[in-house]
Parts: C-alpha cells; sequence; structure tokens
C-alpha cells in the first residue's frame, strides 16, 4: 500500500492510543507504517481520509465506521460525536485510558517508575447522564443520520463529526446530559421552528436562533436555560410565550430562562459576548461539592461532573494533607477558577492563609461570593494572571508552604512554572485536564528539585477520551 495525503482508505484499528487515536498498522513498501484515527476502537473497520502523512505515521479523518468492534455493545442512547466510546464497555474505557496515560507519563515525561507512583484510578460514580452543562446548536444544515444527507431544514442538536456547519437533530438522550431533557428537546426544536424564525446559517453567518445552553443542578434538580439568538428579526420572539411553552414542558425542574443576542460572527455561543437578560426566574442555580454550596451562573466554570470532582477535590485534599499540617501554613491555589479547591482547604484548616488567583474576572467574583456563601475564612482571591501576579508579590518567596495547580489544557506557560518553582514550596499538587502538557511540566520540576510522590487519574467524562490526573511533588 502507498499511502498519499487526501487518500480515502479502508482500515482495521489494531490498537488504542493516548487521546482516543485508534491504530492501524499497514505494511507499505517503505515498511511498516502507523495510521492514526481518532474517536475509533480496536476491532473496528473504517473508512478514513488521510489529513497529514508523515515519514512513518499519518494522521485522518473518520468518515464512518463500516465494521464495529466485536466489543462493542449497542445502546439505546443516540449516537454523538461527543461520546465516541458510548458502545465500548466502561471496564473498556477506563483500562485504555489508564494504560496509554501511564505509557504517555513514562515516554514523554520520562517517568521510569510510573507504574510503582501510581496510586488509584478514581471512576465516575455515574457513567451516565453525568453532565451538569450541555451546548446544543441550531443549523439550517441538518445531516440526516439514516441517510447521511445533508438538507436544508431547522436542525437543533450537535455539530456532525468533523464539520462546523450541520448539525444532527438530538431526538432521544445523548447518555451524557439530562435525559429526561434531552428526550423533550425534540418538542422544544418543533416550536422554534413553529415560529417562522429561521436557524442559524454558518456559513452565511445570518439567522436568529444560534445556541440553546443548559445548565443542571444536581442539588435540587434544577433546569437553567439559556437562548442564544442573533439581533435579527428579535422584536418577532415572542419571549413570554416561550416562557410558558417551557413551564408547561418542564415543569417545576425550570428554574430560569435566559435570553442572550450574540451578533459576533464566530459561530460559538459567547455567552460574555452581547446583552444577557433574565427573561424568567433565577439567573443562578446551586450546587453541592463536599459539604459546600456554590452558585453558578451561565458564565461560570465549574467542573461538568459533579459527582466526579467531589473525588477529584477529595484526593485533591489528600495529597495536600497527607504528612502537611495545613495549618499556619500559607497556601496558595494557582489557576483558581471560582475557587472550590481553595475553599474546601479553608473548610479543613482553621488558622492557614489560602490565596487564589486566576485570571478569569468573573470567575473570581463567583469565588468571592460563593466563601461568602459558604461563611468561608481565611481566603484571599485575586483576579490577575498567575505569572504576572507572582512577580508583582515577590514577598510571598520563600513563605509559601504547599502550591496547588489547576491550568488550563495548555499547561503552564515555561516562564510562569519557572516562578512557581521559585517560589520554594514544599509540595505542589498539580490537577491537570492534559495528562500531556503535565508530563511535559513534571519534566520541569524534576530538574528543580521536585520529586513526584504519587498519581492519580480521575474518569470525569466517560465515553471519551478524556482523563485528569493529579500529581503529588515534593521538593
Amino acid at each position: 500500500m502507498d499511502i498519499k495525503k487526501g487518500e480515502t482508505l479502508e482500515l482495521e484499528i489494531h490498537d488504542m492510543a493516548f487521546g482516543g487515536k485508534g491504530l492501524s498498522r499497514v505494511e507499505t513498501d517503505q515498511g511498516n507504517f502507523v495510521v492514526f484515527v481518532a474517536n475509533s476502537i480496536p476491532g473496528q473497520k473504517v473508512e478514513v481520509t488521510i489529513t497529514k502523512k508523515r515519514k512513518r505515521h499519518a494522521e485522518t479523518r473518520l468518515r464512518k465506521v463500516l465494521e464495529r468492534s466485536p466489543d462493542e455493545v449497542l445502546r439505546e442512547q443516540q449516537p454523538i460525536s461527543g461520546a465516541p466510546f458510548l458502545t465500548l464497555p466502561i471496564e473498556k474505557q477506563r483500562a485504555f485510558k489508564k494504560e496509554t496515560t501511564l505509557t504517555l507519563f513514562e515516554k514523554m515525561g520520562q517517568i521510569k517508575n510510573i507504574n510503582d507512583l501510581f496510586d488509584e484510578y478514581i471512576a465516575s460514580p455515574i457513567d451516565f447522564n453525568y453532565r451538569n452543562k450541555m451546548e446544543y446548536s441550531f443549523s439550517v444544515i441538518r445531516h440526516d443520520m439514516e441517510t447521511g444527507e445533508e438538507l436544508d431544514d431547522f436542525g437543533l442538536g450537535f455539530k456532525h463529526r468533523g464539520t462546523w456547519w450541520k448539525v444532527e437533530n438530538l431526538d432521544k438522550e445523548s447518555g451524557l446530559f439530562d435525559a429526561e431533557f434531552e428526550n423533550k428537546l425534540k418538542e422544544i426544536r418543533v416550536y422554534l421552528e413553529k415560529t417562522g424564525l429561521p436557524a442559524w446559517h454558518p456559513p452565511k453567518k445570518e439567522g436568529f436562533f444560534r445556541h440553546l445552553v443548559v445548565r443542571k443542578s444536581f442539588a435540587d434538580d434544577e433546569l437553567l436555560l439559556n437562548l442564544v439568538t442573533s439581533s435579527t428579526n428579535r422584536k418577532s420572539f415572542d419571549t413570554n410565550a416561550f416562557v410558558q411553552f417551557l413551564q408547561e414542558l418542564l415543569g417545576k425542574r425550570l428554574a430560569g430562562f435566559i435570553h442572550t443576542i450574540n451578533d459576533d460572527v464566530a459561530d460559538r455561543a459567547k455567552l460574555e459576548k452581547g446583552p444577557s437578560d433574565t427573561a424568567w426566574g433565577k439567573s443562578t442555580i446551586i450546587e453541592r461539592i463536599l459539604g459546600l454550596q456554590f452558585e453558578i451562573s451561565m458564565q461560570s466554570f465549574f467542573q461538568t461532573n459533579p459527582s466526579s470532582a467531589e473525588r477529584l477535590y477529595q484526593k485533591v485534599v489528600d495529597y495536600a494533607t497527607e504528612n502537611n499540617d495545613l495549618e499556619h501554613q500559607v497556601i496558595m491555589d494557582l489557576f483558581c477558577g471560582t475557587g472550590t479547591i481553595g475553599q474546601i482547604l479553608a473548610s479543613k484548616t482553621d488558622n492557614a492563609k489560602i490565596i487564589g488567583v486566576d485570571i478569569v474576572a468573573s470567575a473570581i467574583e463567583n469565588a468571592k461570593r460563593n466563601a461568602a456563601l459558604n461563611k468561608i475564612k481565611g481566603v484571599d482571591f485575586f483576579a490577575a494572571d498567575v505569572g504576572k501576579f507572582l512577580a508583582e508579590y515577590p514577598e510571598y518567596e520563600g513563605k509559601i508552604g504547599t502550591i496547588v495547580l489547576d491550568p488550563p489544557r495548555g499547561g503552564i506557560a515555561p516562564k510562569t512554572l519557572k516562578k512557581v518553582m521559585n517560589l520554594g514550596a514544599n509540595r505542589i499538587v498539580y490537577v491537570s485536564c492534559n495528562p500531556g502538557t503535565q508530563a511535559r511540566d513534571a519534566m520541569e520540576l524534576k530538574l528543580a528539585g521536585y520529586d513526584l510522590k504519587k498519581v492519580s487519574l480521575v474518569d470525569q467524562f466517560p465515553h471519551t477520551a478524556h482523563i485528569e490526573s493529579i500529581m503529588l511533588f515534593e521538593k
């Protein structure tokens, strides 16, 4: 076989690589060649298009699954692009996540004794319907899942895999979000289509209905809905009638309804752009984590799987406190978001000083409100770039006992990581939603004199390739 960019091939998936990439080994005139196929499962036969060609491997775009793997189990839920491993038994999902992530740490992070350092695999307590937030897209271009045709229609659901312009209608639950709500989403779509106002046309950047974003409180079993539209024909949309429809459809579960105007050409909900009007009910909901309450708005960053987040935060507390008395320490919670970890640590101590830093000002405002709601003392939150904050407060150098790091997917900028290490904390607990960047940073921490003591993996997102990891370092 001779592999060329742009070529369409039929391949059998032999193995799994990190990030949920299926791996196919192909014999070519130049010898063994590896082809990576995202979102595929060993044992499947797939049709792919070659997108990148390298000397010994190629990247592809999955076009369709021609034959299922013997390991797959058909589900009642509707398949969606955001849950590519829904048909793979959960035990097998956990096995491939653990194996591929530890292999990544061993190779990319040069952690040769990774199996000795491995602490535990923390599974999500809930395998299905675990998400507390979901974003659905409108489009006048709909992908028909049965025929594969592209139709002019009123679509509401998820983007078809590998595209940004067409959606697949969600006609029943996906297995990720609230089943009762998703089974009623079709009725919302039918109602909005009957208004005569058009769904968004992504290529033309025109239309009215753009996104529907839903937040769920597991604590109170409530739903907060945010309809995102353009300003075009805004006066033709009867908000009160739609709210009445939602009240009849969802009953007491409807906590509030927000209407956001977004005229930005980028095809994202962009809740921070344009005016938002709480047309009915509340603009926030309450979630509870490890005995603390957190007020969550549509814009708030909050862990998507609350039941799994409890286990993640408990492991962070365990690593921060193991053979480590937090009393009278200065503890830094860097990239703190809404300050969940800092508040939980503060609730475990009486005399520690905890400092939370995050660049997102709205997240810091939420952190302050939640700390007041929980009557948490001893925590100060700062809206600032972590690297700049550390440069502006050199007096903390040598006085920090414990640091908790929870950076975004891109990891920590090298200059910022150097400033963190220069603080000289005895202990660093590093939480990551991207083990690849964490492996890179682990090498730098080792060079700076920090020994890796323990590693745990937290599966917050069943049926996807995502895995979070927690590392404990000591100086």
